[in-house]
């Protein structure tokens, strides 16, 4: 195989690489979308959730609230409210606005 063909191979793979690694990261722009569309109508001030944020939590605490899976204390699964893509998605966002991360955010109105 001549050299430009084996360069162009090698790109290709790791362009699929890199798209299946961003891919199961979630993507915090399209995160923070669904979280306005399926979390703010419960989780504001005043609202039956109660206000929910990115910052209501650390990295850490969010990532543990998506590892564990439920929602409702327990009572819901997560998946009841989003597809599992949309999850990280969301988990995504949540953890890089979380209150210890380099960019807290409150997610606006």
């Amino acid at each position: 195989m001549s050299r430009i063909r084996l360069f162009v191979v090698a790109a290709v793979v790791l362009a699929f690489a890199l798209t299946a690694f961003s891919a199961s990261k979630g993507d915090p722009s399209k995160g923070k979308f669904l979280f306005k569309q399926n979390c703010k109508t419960c989780h504001t001030k005043g609202a039956a959730g109660g206000e929910l944020t990115p910052m209501s939590k650390s990295m850490e605490q969010w990532r543990a609230y998506f590892a564990k899976g439920t929602h409702n204390h327990g009572k819901e699964d997560l998946s009841k409210y989003m597809e599992s893509n949309q999850l990280l998605d969301a988990k995504a966002f949540l953890v890089a606005h979380a209150s210890d991360s380099l960019q807290p955010e409150t997610c606006g109105k």
